[in-house]
């Protein structure tokens, strides 16, 4: 039998893949479900881009999920696709879960900021802060959707910057999650105790494959955020964040990590564990920190006001759309200051002189002769 990470492997869908998706991709791979998917338009963006939605399933118990509501962040949308691919191409499983679960999937929230790969959306607003307000058109397709499915429970789908990770682990929040918060208090209520519940399910799977390298996202209340709103009028919303796995910036293998999260999450809402066993499990999650740069170049010489020193400097990469493709630029970030950090690569200098446009000495936004 063959487990999770082995599935995942087998139907990625290799037709998408890096890190700029728009729905562009998402329409070809429509075109390859087969009729038990309902496929529909649902609303449109700012610029009139369609915002599509997948159903299928007749099941009592209702999931919502959705993607790239931040338009940079499609590596849980190439997740979400690797597991749709694998429900396409496997009769049982389709059938299985179809009859058990009814499932409303929205693989792009915003196909603006998608295209531009913005955070935000054409009107530069952030759909995760417009939840109460309900400004632009993006958020009212979501809140009609949901006030109309009603759902069980909903997957709030995005990616997480390198910065994060583990402080217990050392190591990069690879896959972080989020039971949200209802109330400035964050108390824990039933709605917030049944999503915390099946991310235990998720991160009880994931440690197979990446251990000590799953995070619980912080909870602060904000009830103009999407997953904090939503909990707030009582749907358990659960927070996936894809975040940064050894050397891969394109997240082709992060992506694995999301497709098992999806489905080990739609598992676990079918287990009979006690919810105080697995409430607990969730709380000792290792909380996400931001705490990563890229890089971290040590001993580094450097001449400042005719003195010299021996220094650290961080990098992070900058991401560009370029020809339909991220470029990656290496920026310097940060200048000492880095006793309490961790580098995804950490390059000794080997107390070679720094030497940049003529001078000397490092300026944060100087860039650095490292690609991809």
């Amino acid at each position: 039998m063959k487990d999770n990470l082995q599935l995942a492997t087998e139907y990625l869908y290799s037709n998408i893949l890096g890190r700029y998706v728009t729905m562009n991709h998402i329409d070809s791979f429509l075109e390859t479900l087969h009729s038990g998917f309902k496929i529909s338009t649902i609303g449109f963006s700012v610029e009139n881009n369609p915002i599509k939605a997948i159903q299928f399933g007749e099941g009592k118990t209702k999931i919502l999920a959705w993607s790239q509501m931040h338009g940079n962040e499609a590596t849980t949308t190439k997740g979400l696709i690797d597991y749709l691919n694998y429900l396409n191409l496997d009769k049982n499983e389709f059938e299985n879960i179809s009859k058990n679960y009814s499932l409303y999937i929205i693989p792009i929230l915003n196909p603006d900021g998608a295209i531009l790969y913005t955070r935000e959306n054409a009107n530069k607003v952030d759909l995760n802060r417009d939840a109460f307000d309900c400004t632009q058109p993006e958020s009212k397709v979501l809140r009609s959707v949901l006030e109309d499915f009603n759902p069980d429970y909903c997957f709030n789908l995005h990616d997480q910057r390198t910065i994060f990770g583990l402080l217990e682990s050392k190591k990069p929040a690879t896959m972080s999650f989020l039971t949200a918060s209802y109330n400035n208090e964050r108390e824990f209520n039933v709605v917030r105790e049944k999503a915390a519940v099946v991310i235990a399910g998720i991160d009880n799977e994931l440690q197979k494959f990446i251990p000590n390298q799953v995070g619980r996202f912080d909870d602060s209340f904000n009830i103009n955020c999407t997953g904090d709103y939503f909990t707030h009028k009582n749907y358990p919303t659960i927070l996936f964040e894809a975040g940064h796995y050894h050397n891969d910036y394109q997240r082709d293998i992060v992506r694995k990590f999301v497709f098992i999260s999806i489905k080990s999450a739609i598992s676990a809402l079918a287990q009979k564990s006690t919810t105080e066993l697995n409430f607990n499990n969730y709380l000792q999650i290792y909380q996400n920190n931001k705490c990563f740069y890229d890089f971290i170049f040590k001993n580094v010489k450097i001449i400042d006001n005719n003195v010299e020193k021996i220094i650290k400097f961080a990098v992070q990469y900058k991401e560009v759309l370029k020809n339909g493709k991220i470029e990656f630029i290496p920026e310097i970030i940060q200048v000492e200051n880095l006793d309490d950090f961790y580098a995804h690569q950490t390059i000794d200098f080997k107390n070679d002189l720094y030497e940049f446009e003529n001078r000397n000495f490092p300026k944060i936004g100087d860039t650095i002769n490292i690609r991809v």
